[in-house]
């Protein structure tokens, strides 16, 4: 349905924020916080599309406090909840019937997570929200914004929202609401990675013409609540290895933090060849390793979820600023690969994004680009950090995970630690898209996975149950086919469909007739995570992820 001339209620503010996730909330509570120091009043919303704050935010999740502690100095009597800090550091390389200890001593000190807490990041950001509420902002959860406005200078003037009632043909149904029009003199996007307003944005401002593409990968994780005995708080364990081959990039998390809870997971980098290669299925089999599976033997699941990752880093990250706004967090792309950790870094930049709005809304601007946010993140601790590890991706990708990913990164950072960022490679780069790295089927063999045993390894839809995923069913689809001929015609004919192994909730499959003949593309929009996969990795980039109704997707409880 064409939203173009249709009559909307418009609220103005000073500061439009997309996304509840910590750069969103951060970047709220630092505008409060310095518009009541200068003794004015700064007006902030904050939009969310989850059910509520929290609902779809997924991580490991270690967090180094830092950024955290220069935001709200006092949040440990504030009741944050951040309460298991990290007790032991352990490293892995597996193999499919052991594991080779690496010892901590190889590792440079930013590897190590002394200092650093086990969380859930849902609940920080269900706390950061609270914070934002006391100081003033508004937070409107359940409301997606689907669509970016625009000033007849070009500039971004604001978002709609909480578009209700369109039914599956595109036509309003009774309960059709317009939406919103939700007005800033600056708007910060902050949607996490491949958000979809990002995407368009980066596109129609040129935000990447300078920077190398974006890289990404999915991340996999389950909560389980294990026995008493296999239970050890504050342990952080990594591993690289099995199950995945060494030419595919990615490792597994294991954190055991409160209530016998205990984080498993799995990242893969999406840059993989093989087309036959589930993700999904990889990180099922993980939980098999003799290392692992003691732990969750008696053990309840409690979650499931999945989402991408931004992994380029440093040459990665595009323009910060447009006219109108800027990006923040992972939406502009803050991950520090090799330390899996991101979230410290979404803190800082909306932080310094926020200063920057400030600043300019004391000066009477608004409508402009913020460049002193992006002359911030130039000298910041976060560019800083990035610098430092910015050749492991690329490392790990041409050189494979032993001699890469972990002898070559791990000389790289050495010597970046040690002086001052100095690299003996300089500055690689990571040449092509992900979606451009999948070889026809032809190149490759299939992989046979185990069939889930119900206990502790489980299919797909049995998973995604665990995600607490809900959609109304009658909307428009909001996964978008460019052309609906090319998941048959291309991408199962040349790579074998690979749509139904990259998606980690079932979303897409080919249905055959009754003959096992003329496989039709099938799209089960409702079980949908919001991980954004498919519109990074589909090889045709005939995939666009969308936001459906706000409050859809999952609703991830201690994630």
């Amino acid at each position: 349905m064409s939203t173009e001339g249709v009559a909307r209620e418009a609220m103005d503010f000073d500061v439009v924020i997309v996304g509840a996730g910590p750069a969103g909330l951060s970047a709220a509570i630092r505008i409060k916080q310095l518009a009541a120091d200068a003794g004015r009043e700064i007006s902030v919303v904050v939009l969310e599309k989850g059910s509520e704050v929290g609902a779809h935010i997924l991580s490991g999740a270690v967090l180094d406090p830092g950024t955290l502690t220069a935001l709200l100095p006092d949040w440990q009597a504030q009741g944050a909840p951040v309460k298991t800090p990290v007790r032991q550091d352990r490293f892995y390389y597996m193999g499919a019937g052991g594991a080779l200890a690496l010892p901590g001593f190889i590792m440079p000190s930013m590897i190590h997570n002394h200092g650093n807490y086990i969380i859930s990041l849902a609940n920080l950001c269900r706390w950061l929200g609270e914070q934002a509420e006391a100081l003033g902002v508004e937070i409107y959860p359940g409301m997606a914004a689907s669509e970016v406005l625009y000033n007849e200078a070009g500039a971004v003037r604001g978002v709609v929202a909480g578009v209700f009632g369109i039914d599956r043909e595109g036509k309003p149904k009774p309960d059709y609401e317009p939406g919103m029009e939700l007005n800033g003199k600056y708007v910060l996007i902050a949607e996490g990675a491949r958000g979809s307003l990002a995407k368009q944005l980066i596109a129609k401002f040129g935000l990447d013409d300078k920077s190398g593409p974006q890289k990404f990968g999915i991340g996999l994780k389950e909560l389980w609540q294990v026995r008493d005995e296999v239970f050890q708080p504050g342990l952080v364990q990594h591993s690289f290895g099995w199950p995945l081959d060494n030419n595919t990039g990615g490792g597994s998390f294991m954190y055991h933090f409160e209530d016998n809870y205990v984080a498993i997971g799995m990242v893969v980098h999406l840059n993989y060849k093989n087309p036959y290669l589930s993700p999904y299925d990889e990180f099922q089999r993980l939980k098999t390793h003799p290392l692992l599976r003691p732990v969750f033997e008696g053990g309840k699941r409690i979650a499931y979820g999945a989402r991408a990752l931004t992994e380029g880093g440093f040459q990665a990250v595009p323009d910060l600023s447009f006219a109108g706004g800027a990006l923040i967090g992972c939406a502009a792309g803050f991950m520090n690969v090799p330390r899996i950790k991101g979230s410290h870094n979404a803190i800082g930049s909306g932080m310094l994004a926020a200063e920057a709005a400030v600043a300019a809304l004391m000066e009477g601007r608004g409508g402009d680009r913020l460049e002193a946010y992006q002359e911030a993140y130039n000298t910041s601790a976060i560019a800083k950090e990035l610098k430092k590890v910015r050749n492991a991706k690329p490392l790990w990708s041409r050189f494979g995970t032993l001699l890469g990913g972990i002898g070559l990164t791990g000389l790289d950072l050495w010597t970046n630690t040690l002086f001052g960022g100095f690299s003996f490679f300089g500055t690689l780069s990571h040449g092509k898209s992900d979606a451009q790295c999948l070889e026809p089927a032809s190149k490759h063999k299939p992989i046979t996975y185990p069939k889930p045993d119900g206990v502790l390894t489980f299919d797909k839809l049995t998973n995604v149950s665990f995600s607490a995923t809900n959609h109304e069913e009658n909307q428009p689809i909001h996964l978008r086919l460019a052309n609906p001929n090319i998941p048959v015609d291309v991408d199962l004919k040349i790579f074998a469909g690979p749509s139904q192994r990259y998606c980690p909730a079932g979303v897409y499959e080919f249905v055959y007739d009754e003959a096992g003949k003329n496989p039709r593309f099938q799209i089960n929009a409702q079980n949908c995570v919001h991980c954004k996969t498919c519109d990074i990795k589909d090889p045709e980039q005939n995939i666009t992820w969308t936001c459906p109704e706000g409050g859809g997707g999952p609703n991830y409880p201690n994630m």
